[in-house]
């Protein structure tokens, strides 16, 4: 008990501090909205989401107090027991016409929450452990087929915006542990590729600037060649990939570039939540007041909308508190990460980071269409027991990280 409370003196606890924060007012947008329904019942998502975060701050204290060396030396069976996880929808049957959710005792939860930060700890293991010889290209292959795999079963279930968001961290990690930027540039050109085959011209330019780059680095001719063709032949696969889609998948693209496409469809949730936002002004409508949200013109407004409904009840400054309150948070977590002694506790910090980022940049772009629209909540404040889990779950895991260990 006294080297537990000896630990909390010398942590971070002002990331719990502001997680709470922001959890508050994801409880006061939860309350707002059930609260119009005439009450709050015993089923309301604001009462639910209350009994979330009793097990959500056990789970913040059990992540916090493990040791780091446990953390270590189970990290590669604990990403077994995640990856085998995510099999188990498929047992115990559809959910929503999806394969996302564990349902048991009338409690439903996502596998994949517990995955994202076991693909961190996983790969800060591998990372930490092995002396790479990070300069060769081939010493990269492993970590991505870490996320890979995972992430297509993912795709399966289907849930594009998690298998997104688990891949992300790889490649900051790899820039952690010394990984050269051509290489990364390497690794993203395919996907870049992609999104620039739809025009001609783009398509040509992006082929142009990898050529350069190539050319620049002084890379061998077999590499040189190898990586322009095969951005070739992907760019030239797009319209075969574009028609895997599914039809509502390319209308949430399609409305990205024009939000006026289609406002009784694809484009009704962006429109309704630029509406939210922008009604809310300097201060806001007032708790219980807003009109988007209390008409039930804006969708999801529990979950993916969430920032929406604060937006138009607390207004321009509520929004900014919380955008200064992420900020604090993230930037926190980087340098925290930057001056780590712990090559192990480095990783897990800036994995940790850049998926909290992910959330919040994805969460926030869609609502004001500068993202397509994706069913990604926002950390701490989005209504969800098991994304709440999650969240203080790596938090949990942060904090502890961000205590020097004393051999």
């Amino acid at each position: 008990m006294n080297s537990l409370l000896s630990k909390f003196k010398e942590a971070r606890l002002r990331w719990f501090l502001i997680a709470l924060v922001l959890t508050v007012f994801g409880l006061m947008a939860l309350y707002s909205i059930g609260s119009h329904a005439g009450g709050l019942s015993a089923s309301s998502r604001f009462l639910k989401q209350l009994l979330w975060l009793l097990p959500s701050l056990g789970v913040f204290l059990l992540f916090f107090g493990l040791p780091k060396k446990v953390i270590h030396k189970y990290a590669y069976l604990v990403f077994a027991l995640a990856f085998a996880s995510l099999f188990m929808p498929y047992i115990t049957g559809q959910i929503a016409g999806t394969y996302r959710w564990i349902s048991f005792g009338g409690i439903r939860f996502q596998p994949v929450e517990v995955m994202k930060w076991a693909i961190v700890i996983a790969l800060a293991r591998y990372l930490s452990d092995y002396n790479l010889k990070i300069g060769r290209i081939r010493s990269l292959f492993l970590p991505i087929a870490i996320v890979f795999v995972p992430m297509v079963l993912i795709v399966k279930q289907p849930d594009l915006g998690s298998a997104i968001i688990i891949s992300l961290p790889v490649l900051p990690l790899l820039y952690w542990v010394g990984a050269k930027p051509i290489h990364i540039f390497l690794l993203l050109a395919p996907l870049i590729s992609v999104v620039t085959a739809f025009n001609y011209y783009t398509f040509t330019i992006w082929i142009v600037m990898i050529i350069a780059v190539l050319y620049l680095s002084k890379a061998t001719l077999k590499v040189g060649v190898s990586n322009i063709f095969t951005n070739i032949f992907i760019g030239l696969l797009t319209p075969i990939l574009w028609g895997q889609l599914k039809p509502y998948q390319q209308e949430r693209l399609l409305v990205l570039l024009d939000v006026s496409r289609d406002p009784q469809g694809a484009s009704y949730q962006v429109i309704q939540s630029q509406t939210a936002i922008g009604s809310g002004g300097f201060w806001g409508k007032g708790l219980g007041k807003g009109t988007q949200t209390h008409l039930k013109f804006l969708p999801e407004q529990e979950t993916d909308f969430i920032f929406s409904v604060i937006g138009e009840e607390l207004g321009f400054v509520a929004v900014c508190i919380v955008l200064v309150l992420f900020a604090i948070l993230l930037m926190d977590l980087i340098k925290v990460s930057y001056h780590s002694s712990e090559r192990f506790s480095s990783l897990i910090l800036i994995g940790i980071a850049t998926i909290f980022l992910s959330h919040v940049f994805v969460n926030i772009g869609m609502t004001i269409n500068l993202l397509p629209v994706k069913g990604l909540p926002l950390p701490f404040l989005s209504y969800g027991g098991s994304f709440l889990l999650s969240c203080y779950a790596m938090l949990g895991l942060a904090t502890n990280m961000s205590v020097e260990t004393i051999e």
